[in-house]
């Protein structure tokens, strides 16, 4: 029986953030989201290098025994480049992206995965979570330490302890599952997932709406729940071609892999053309047409022209006298970030409003940023919110036992990128069949 993707790709830079780090990728045989991480340092260089190294396997349809191999090849090769950057550009250092991929080969969907972004499988009415975070409150929840749901809202829930970083031990979980005509897959960034309830995800994925309406409708409620982070859809119908002439096969890309340009354009179809443009939107060059790889979709337009509003409107209650209330809200309000080189308890909000700050220091921890290893050094300096100064003091609590062991690591010549001894052994899932690697899990499931 030949299957097909129907699919979609949406993406929107979110409430607070001024770029977008997430990369989006849906096209006929492949389905791609990566998170950047870095902040500064070029979470958008990562996310979108790394898509950009995929995204000829849309077209090259490896056979089922090949696709595997080929897919981990690919993410191996985009590891080196961040790692060729970061030794290139030392301003670099530090960034890193999230990965979810599957590929689709014949009967079989290949999916590979590393970060705290997360896959799901809609089957049934029913939506299950196919990834396993590698965080570090995933690792507590694997110890016995905490349940599933006081993971949900926990203060270091954004802390992750695998991703692609350059890395030679960067390498992603794998799996194997059988195409089911009917099945719906999502790939989600964080924005989404960390602030919208898993019921309501389930209720919208399993309406029954084409993957552009339910993708536009979960990034909705992701701006509606006041999500501070970038927001990254990807959907894909696995869909029954006997008899039909199939959905659409033009790809399309989101997020910082979309050149930011602009005007609009077809996007391109070809693999030299695709991987042309994903280059110039990491490396951050013009496109000679002056034009977009993608369009996010109507929505996001909307949406960020509602921002804009929003935006206006809180200066006009500021000016016309809102301000005391603005700012004693900002006063409740708690995060941890950078100062003077040290980690630091901030009491307001990570903004300005004009010439006024909405933060101050509370207090100034004895841990070092530089003693932090790299991907904890990125959290801090994008700064991470909490939702009360004892979950703050929690937070830094921990970045001391991580700076800690990330020095006694370096002293025995050894590195600690991603936060020491922290990352935890990768999961095997129910399977029919399975295969294990030190580092890489490979599954076959219905």
């Amino acid at each position: 029986m030949p299957f097909a993707f129907n699919y979609a790709a949406r993406s929107d830079v979110g409430m607070v953030r001024s770029e977008n780090q997430d990369s989006g990728y849906a096209g006929p045989r492949l389905l791609a989201m990566a998170d950047g991480m870095g902040g500064h340092a070029g979470g958008d260089i990562a996310s979108s290098t790394v898509i950009g190294a995929l995204v000829d396997l849309d077209d090259e349809a490896p056979n089922s025994s090949e696709a595997g191999k080929a897919l981990l090849g690919r993410i191996a090769t985009a590891n080196e480049q961040l790692a060729d950057m970061v030794r290139a550009e030392p301003s670099l250092h530090g960034m890193g992206t999230t990965l979810i991929a599957i590929l689709r080969s014949n009967n079989k969907l290949v999916i590979a995965h590393i970060g705290d972004s997360r896959a799901f499988l809609a089957r049934d009415g029913k939506l299950s979570q196919i990834t396993r975070d590698h965080s570090y409150v995933q690792s507590l929840v694997d110890d016995g330490r905490i349940t599933e749901d006081e993971a949900i809202g926990h203060p270091q829930r954004s802390l992750v302890t695998r991703v692609l970083t350059g890395q030679s031990d960067d390498e992603p979980d794998l799996m194997v599952r059988e195409a089911k005509a009917g099945d719906r897959y999502l790939i989600a960034s964080d924005g989404l997932t960390d602030y919208v309830a898993a019921d309501t995800i389930t209720e919208v994925v399993t309406a029954g709406n084409p993957p552009g309406k339910t993708a536009d409708r979960l990034v909705d409620l992701a701006l509606k729940a006041g999500a501070p982070d970038n927001v990254t859809i990807v959907i894909g119908d696995v869909v029954d071609l006997t008899g039909s002439s199939g959905p659409s096969t033009t790809p399309q890309v989101v997020g910082a892999a979309a050149v930011r340009t602009k005007g609009t354009r077809p996007i391109p179809v070809t693999p030299a053309a695709k991987a042309a443009a994903l280059s110039r939107a990491a490396s951050g060059e013009e496109d000679p047409d002056d034009v977009p790889l993608a369009e996010e979709g109507a929505a996001s337009g909307r949406l960020r022209w509602l921002r804009r509003g929003l935006v206006a409107l809180v200066v006009l209650v500021v000016v016309g006298g809102g301000a005391y209330a603005a700012y004693d809200w900002s006063q409740r309000q708690y995060f941890v970030g950078a100062h003077d080189g040290q980690v630091a308890i901030f009491r307001g909000v990570s903004q300005n409003l004009g010439p006024i700050s909405l933060s101050g220091v509370e207090s100034e921890s004895d841990v070092a940023i530089d003693n932090l290893p790299d991907f904890y050094r990125a959290k801090v300096d994008d700064t991470v919110s909490t939702d009360t100064l004892a979950a703050a003091q929690d937070l830094v609590d921990q970045l001391r036992i991580e700076a800690n062991k990330c020095a006694v690591r370096k002293a025995q010549g050894g590195t600690c990128a991603t936060g020491g001894s922290t990352v935890p052994t990768p999961t095997t899932s129910t399977s029919t069949t399975a295969t294990t690697t030190p580092t890489t899990t490979t599954t076959t499931a219905p």
